[in-house]
């Protein structure tokens, strides 16, 4: 009798079944929220998620669209990078709200609300997807490796599997450590590209004014292409899934009232970091426009090209030294979120316990196993290859997580008050149609030059 009401409950709310598992369970609630205290105090409580959210807007994988941009276009793209930002402001708002109202992870609500076959298919498809991501931020790390202490590329991989064992200990000691390190590595990244731009001597009347989409992207295939290519690759489908999980681990009342607080000062915080995402991205566009643009380096599309052609190009031998310092420390905190990623989409989708060091090495192994062999096999080459491919998987798993995300919070079972009101359904669902367009564009142009090449 009592499971009969149970599931007329469950059944009430819009879902299949009920949460058995808090999200994250080791460090659910764990980090108190002062209820009475004022505004500053509130939102210092709920700082740090957004931060870990935004770290994969800035990942290496975005580099390569950044650098191209302004090397060929000069500062055109930076109001492509401006739309794609506020589109994962949105979209990450939505994340954090599911999270927080239904007290379950978007991989948690996708099995608690497909059937079981549909579950299981979801879940291969994130894991192939985070294994993608990993992959480009290993990648990454182990160039920046290569770059500043020559260490080989098949070192530098084997070499990136430590932050397993960081992140065991970190979160062993408290989340907020880990918010921390990640805080930490961001300001080590603005501070490199802040020291680039200054060197660099960046036209800042042309950078405002490019901040207003031009009708020449549009008109430029060329441009229309990398323009895509910085749109359809901003939101990271993993990321939608970690902002759900780690949100839920402030200790927020699960009232109505306590919910919409929690909310607030979670969009607050996610919008912020995004925009510090916003300015990272666009300094390396900007860095890459006032070094490259109008001159013979202007093809440079290439991490290690820009590498080397820095610090000849400013006359500044710090500049290329940096470069990789903010790539390395990119690559690193990419890695350390991934992985945390990997723990979310596993335990949500399959309702299983393993142990931490268990979770974290399988993770990172389904990443880095392929990375060694491609690197040892083909080098460089190789590797870079490995990168690109990494992003068309990305691009073919994003719909199976935007749409399920935007789905969820339009439904007022499933959310009650805190729906999606009409302008923001319509809005939501807008952009998902442009990020699925656009990465099944970039999808069929990558097989195409395949083929062709």
């Amino acid at each position: 009798m009592k499971s009969q009401e149970t599931q007329q409950a469950v059944q009430h709310t819009g879902w299949r079944r009920s949460v058995t598992i808090p999200s994250l369970s080791e460090v659910h609630a764990s980090i108190a929220v002062p209820v009475t205290a004022n505004f500053w105090k509130k939102m210092m409580a709920f700082v740090g998620p957004g931060l870990m959210v935004a770290v994969g807007y800035m990942d290496p994988g975005n580099w390569a669209t950044d650098l191209a941009g302004g090397a060929r276009f000069g500062y055109t793209l930076i109001s492509v990078i401006l739309i794609s930002n506020f589109m994962a402001i949105l979209l990450q708002h939505l994340s954090l709200k599911l999270g927080i109202v239904s007290g379950r992870d978007l991989a948690q609500a996708c099995r608690d609300h497909f059937s079981r076959p549909a579950v299981y298919f979801l879940w291969v498809l994130c894991e192939i997807a985070i294994a993608a991501c990993d992959l480009a931020e290993v990648i990454g790390s182990a160039i920046a490796l290569n770059l500043l202490f020559g260490i080989p590329l098949v070192m530098g991989v084997v070499l990136t599997a430590c932050d397993v064992m960081i992140i065991l200990f970190l979160q062993h000691k408290g989340f907020r450590i880990l918010e921390a390190i990640v805080a930490s590595l961001i300001l080590m990244i603005g501070g490199c590209f802040t020291f680039e731009l200054l060197v660099s001597h960046p036209s800042f009347p042309a950078i405002f004014a490019n901040l207003m989409p031009k009708p020449e992207i549009v008109v430029n295939p060329e441009m229309l292409y990398i323009a895509i290519g910085i749109l359809g690759a901003t939101v990271m489908p993993h990321n939608l899934y970690l902002h759900s999980s780690i949100v839920q681990t402030r200790a927020y009342e699960r009232t109505d009232a306590g919910k919409a607080m929690a909310v607030k000062f979670a969009t607050i915080d996610s919008t912020v970091a995004l925009l510090c995402a916003f300015f990272i991205n666009a300094a390396i566009l900007i860095v890459s426009a006032a070094a490259f643009h109008g001159t013979a380096n202007e093809n440079v599309a290439d991490i290690n090209d820009a590498y080397k052609l820095l610090s000849p190009v400013l006359g500044v031998p710090l500049a290329s030294t940096l470069f990789a310092v903010a790539l390395l420390a990119s690559g690193q905190n990419s890695t350390l979120t991934g992985t945390l990623a990997g723990q979310i989409v596993m335990e949500g989708f399959l309702n299983i316990r393993l142990r931490p060091w268990v979770r974290r090495i399988i993770t990172r192994l389904i990443a880095i196993v392929p990375a060694v062999i491609v690197a040892a096999m083909y080098g460089e080459k190789g590797v870079g290859n490995l990168l690109i491919l990494s992003q068309v998987v990305l691009s073919l798993q994003l719909s199976f997580a935007v749409i399920p995300l935007v789905w969820f919070t339009s439904d007022r079972r499933k959310m009650g008050s805190f729906v999606n009101p009409a302008w923001l359904k319509v809005l939501s669902w807008v952009v998902t149609f442009v990020i699925v367009i656009l990465n099944l564009y970039l999808l069929f142009q990558t097989v195409v030059g395949w083929l062709r090449g």
